[in-house]
């Protein structure tokens, strides 16, 4: 049996750290700082199963939400615009994106971070289309928003008997999904934290099987996403996540609806 080198591990660390905060990684001190440099990034951001780009966005919306201590969303903005994995405008539709499945204080904390280092890395401000330019229909409104759904999710949605209802519709997939400045998938992972925060079994389980469905994510990416997610969720929560995962994957499989 070979036996696996110990200092490779932690200059790998020190190597991937260094790229994903944009900054090189202080010598740790403590095990937790230690933790960082030879397991969250030594081996996590290092796995092969899913890409940078889709591991940056999961940390960032992961991070934004917990609201830790430290400036550990600034490092995940300042990586992100660095390795040019993510761009300035893409970024501040992600604070967007965030709002809706996180709230908008939540939602805060990514985009004053995006502020704070664009700010520091003298980056000119980005784009900033209207949320709807032109007057609108709205009829025309609400049956655009019925069809994101369907886009999205990979089934109708309800009709909007509510105020709540009638912004999913109209405001989440009728303006804010659709908007140029972020693709789907990156959109998905950021919804994927949201919803696993909300501890809610049925967006949870409709949203992880809508990523897949819509071929958005495949399942062993999802896998990949359950474990980058711990890193600020903790296992306890992570492992909730992991069996819908789990479920949802094998009604794919089967050709079946998230709820069959």
């Amino acid at each position: 049996m070979s036996l696996l080198d110990p200092a490779e591990r932690s200059a790998r660390g020190v190597a991937i750290g260094a790229e994903v905060t944009g900054a090189p990684l202080p010598a740790p001190t403590t095990p937790y700082a230690e933790s960082w440099r030879d397991f969250v990034f030594a081996e996590v951001w290092s796995r092969p199963g899913l890409d940078r780009r889709s591991r940056f966005f999961i940390a960032l919306a992961s991070a934004a939400i917990k609201t830790g201590a430290g400036d550990h969303v600034d490092r995940y903005v300042r990586g992100a615009l660095t390795t040019g994995e993510i761009g300035l405008s893409e970024l501040r539709e992600a604070a967007l994106h965030l709002a809706v499945y996180a709230g908008w204080t939540k939602g805060a904390e990514l985009e004053d971070a995006i502020t704070r280092v664009a700010a520091a890395l003298g980056l000119p401000a980005a784009d900033c289309p209207p949320i709807r330019a032109a007057p609108w229909d709205p009829a025309v409104r609400s049956e655009e928003g019925a069809q994101g759904f369907i886009d999205v999710m990979t089934f109708p949605g309800g009709p909007p008997a509510s105020p709540y209802l009638e912004a999913i519709r109209n405001f989440v997939f009728g303006e804010m999904w659709c908007r140029p400045g972020l693709d789907q998938r990156a959109r998905r992972w950021i919804t994927l934290v949201g919803v696993c925060e909300s501890c809610a079994d049925v967006p949870i389980k409709s949203h992880i099987h809508a990523a897949m469905a819509s071929g958005n994510c495949r399942p062993d990416e999802l896998q990949e996403f359950v474990l980058q997610y711990a890193v600020h969720a903790g296992w306890p929560r992570a492992s909730e996540i992991q069996g819908a995962v789990f479920a949802m994957s094998k009604k794919i499989a089967a050709g079946l609806a998230w709820n069959e």
